[in-house]
């Protein structure tokens, strides 16, 4: 048998960083799957920027570099960096806007400032500035553009997001930080820093109705993109996968009681390459 050829720099990272989206992408075409590694690997990039500095003018300092990156891609002469080579090759290739790329740049901004989102709208903004530009990135890369399909995408990217703040609550409180919506907290009585200080039952239990509720939010995105399924593009399937995930990951924190402290809810689900090739096959997400 034959081995496996190596993972490109960028494909690594994802695979490293972002296994549930390297997994779903491993199901496009093989130029298509490069650009999507490319593009994922540049959200990594700048979403690790607030783990890698202390002060928020260094992590503004970066993103600037990142932003110069942009515009020297797009003028055709990338920096010699592996992402910004890769994504400079899947620009030409198959014309990212940078409106994408820009708006990603811009809610990554956000992570910078530590700033608890004042309400759940203003989260979801975020999630479609994060979550939402990468999917119609990877739209542009699969040659998809019918408003379906976008739609559908953006619904299925703000659940996982949502999902995905959800389950790193316990990696954020440990550098104080919060995306809990404030409005969510003082509706449930949560005091976040008293969170922080210490996990008193009393805060657990608040704690856990501000989870229960952004989870059924979530789970609620995911029916609204299902309901367009009859319309969307075969071909946006790599990025609508995460999909069927996200209901994995539904799934385990109504089992812990919606506490995202629970290890079951931080595990990676079991058998996901075989969920995600069965959805592939039917068409799913």
């Amino acid at each position: 048998m034959m081995a496996a050829p190596p993972l490109s720099y960028c494909a690594e990272q994802v695979r490293t960083f972002d296994s549930d989206r390297f997994l779903s992408w491993l199901f496009a075409a093989p130029a298509e799957r490069e650009a999507l590694m490319a593009v994922g690997a540049f959200n990594l990039e700048i979403a690790r920027i607030r783990e890698q500095v202390q002060q928020p003018l260094l992590g503004h300092m970066r993103l600037r570099w990142w932003a110069d990156v942009l515009d020297a891609t797009y003028a055709g002469s990338p920096p010699p960096h592996p992402v910004a080579a890769a994504l400079a090759e899947a620009v030409a290739r198959f014309a990212i806007s940078r409106d994408c790329l820009n708006r990603l740049l811009a809610g990554r901004a956000a992570d910078l400032d530590d700033a608890v989102p004042h309400s759940l709208p203003a989260l979801i903004d975020y999630a479609e500035a994060t979550s939402g530009s990468l999917a119609r990135a990877g739209l542009q890369i699969l040659a998809v553009s019918d408003e379906q399909t976008k739609a559908a995408a953006r619904e299925v990217a703000i659940a996982w997001a949502l999902l995905g703040l959800v389950r790193a609550i316990p990696f954020h409180a440990r550098t104080r930080r919060s995306y809990l919506p404030a409005d969510l907290s003082r509706e449930a009585g949560l005091d976040v820093a008293r969170l922080f200080d210490r996990r008193t039952p009393e805060a657990l239990r608040a704690l856990r109705a501000v989870v229960e509720r952004l989870t059924g939010v979530a789970a609620d995105h995911l029916v609204r993109a299902r309901g367009r399924r009859r319309s969307v593009a075969n071909a946006a399937l790599p990025v609508l996968l995460p999909g069927r995930l996200a209901d994995l990951y539904i799934d385990r924190l109504q089992r812990a009681g919606f506490d995202p402290f629970d290890s079951q809810v931080q595990a990676k689900a079991p058998w996901r390459m075989l969920r995600l090739s069965a959805a592939h096959l039917r068409r799913r997400y």
